[in-house]
């Protein structure tokens, strides 16, 4: 069991106040038995009305709408999360699926649906080729998905991106380069080439280096941070991080899930305006480790904290791949 403090504070600058248009917040995780939330606190300048509902995937959503116009728009999520996990050892398949290839049964299938198909190329025969150079017929499943992981994280060169969007897969395999975006998105279409189902995560990650104030070692820290899970029958949704190459590890600290990275943004809105009334755009991430709380001993224990509203600043630090929260969209207005 791990407990963290985040601090998510997305500050947009504009040379004169702009109309903003609705934003799109994916700043909360959804409680469950691997991950509690303790407390969320959303702070949003200037005040704004909150909508809360959950996405088709199942996610918390935020839907924040803006009553007069801004020189500014800050957003601040403040989390303390407890992490359950038993880590990579602890990962015991059904003997159905024990070996690859393999068919899930047919309401396992059927449910996967979207998590089972391929969005770029209708597989990539490119992608394919290189899955199955790494995963032979007859491996071991779980051992299969961890050299696919690995090869990512041994054969590409992590390259912090600032623009929005994701590199299509064939894309990274030819530039053996990316962000982690880009390594997830890889990983799940490889994986679903191979047949097995995969998903899209959205989130954090945690690096002791940078509470000791030493400079990370972890590609991704420091900033939202994206990863892939896996559907085993068995331990059910299994987590891939082909950035760093870990596996069920309690350093991933999960917001949001999705068939992919077009439907897992953290922060999506727009303005009223021309680009250049963009200033200026600072995102900054910390996740630092707690004490826990002898109460929290058992993700059953109480109920998370309800988000609240507010203004506020604070200090934080800049995030290597801030561009996981993207700009606002400029929408131009008549002159």
């Amino acid at each position: 069991m791990s407990r963290y403090a985040i601090q998510h504070r997305t500050h947009y600058r504009y040379a004169r106040p702009v109309e903003l248009g609705p934003h799109r917040l994916m700043v909360r995780p959804t409680d469950s038995h691997d991950l509690r939330l303790e407390s969320a606190t959303l702070t949003l300048s200037p005040l704004a009305h909150v909508r809360w509902a959950h996405d088709v995937f199942g996610n918390s959503i935020a839907t924040v709408t803006f009553g007069a116009p801004t020189d500014e728009l800050l957003i601040e999520s403040h989390l303390e999360v407890t992490r359950y996990s038993l880590g990579d050892a602890a990962i015991e398949l059904l003997p159905e699926v024990a070996t690859w290839p393999f068919i899930y049964a047919p309401d396992d299938r059927m449910n996967l649906g979207p998590f089972l198909t391929c969005r770029y190329g209708q597989c990539s025969p490119a992608v394919l080729a290189w899955a199955q150079e790494i995963v032979k017929p007859g491996a071991d499943t779980l051992q299969a998905l961890r050299d696919l992981n690995a090869a990512i994280r041994t054969g590409f060169t992590y390259s912090p991106r600032f623009t929005s969007g994701v590199q299509t897969p064939s894309e990274t395999l030819s530039f053996r380069a990316g962000t982690c975006r880009d390594f997830a998105t890889l990983f799940i279409e490889a994986a679903r080439a191979l047949g097995v189902g995969a998903r899209f995560v959205t989130g954090y990650l945690y690096d002791p280096a940078l509470d000791r104030g030493d400079i990370s070692g972890i590609a991704g820290s420091g900033a939202t941070h994206a990863w892939a899970e896996v559907y085993l029958p068995g331990p059910g949704w299994v987590e891939f991080d082909p950035t760093n190459g870990l596996i069920e590890s309690p350093s991933l600290l999960r917001v949001g899930v999705a068939t992919d990275a077009e439907h897992a943004v953290p922060v999506h809105g727009s303005y009223t305006g021309y680009p250049e009334d963009v200033i200026g755009v600072d995102i900054e991430v910390n996740v630092t480790a707690l004490y826990a709380r002898p109460e929290a001993a058992h993700p059953v224990d109480s109920a998370a904290t309800p988000p609240r509203q507010g203004d506020t600043e604070t200090e934080a630090m800049q995030g290597a791949d801030a561009v996981e929260t993207p700009m606002p969209i400029a929408r131009r207005t008549a002159a």
